[in-house]
């Protein structure tokens, strides 16, 4: 089941980011961060326990990005994760967000769901205030993907 955060899913939601940002998967989020974006969580959820979640930050008016993306690694690769950018996705166009964004190591991925390669540069440098807390910064190797709608 996919659904909204809830304050009490804060801290499976920080344990499961703490676990891939140190391998650059994921942003570190300090738990201040993710109280702050908490609206932006969805969390695929199964017997009760949080197996993925993944972040909608709206950036402007026609732009948003798809970040924090992280299942369970015993659940990986059975579509959850697909599952999730998918509402996101839908929930994007829901609000009218005119394109959606990802940066990632696996474009691939996010190619299979539509979105095109593009480069870095075309983003708006508002969004490089996050990379600064990349473990890859400033030799960052991710893919820019953009979805239109």
């Amino acid at each position: 089941m996919i659904r909204k955060a809830k304050l009490n899913d804060v801290k499976e939601i920080q344990r499961l980011i703490k676990l891939y940002a140190p391998r650059g998967g994921v942003l570190p989020r300090s738990l201040s961060e993710v109280y702050d974006h908490l609206r932006d969580f969805l969390l695929f959820v199964r017997n009760r326990k949080v197996i993925g979640i993944c972040a909608l930050h709206i950036c402007w008016d026609d732009l948003a990005e798809i970040r924090s993306l992280a299942v369970k690694e015993e659940d990986q690769n059975k579509g959850i994760g697909a599952r999730l950018v998918q509402a996101c996705l839908k929930e994007s166009a829901l609000l009218g967000v005119k394109r959606v964004f990802a940066l990632t190591d696996e474009p691939e991925f996010f190619e299979r769901l539509g979105f095109a390669r593009v480069d870095k540069s075309t983003l708006p440098h508002k969004i490089w205030a996050d990379c600064l807390k990349c473990a890859k910064f400033p030799d960052c190797d991710e893919a820019a993907v953009v979805k239109e709608f």
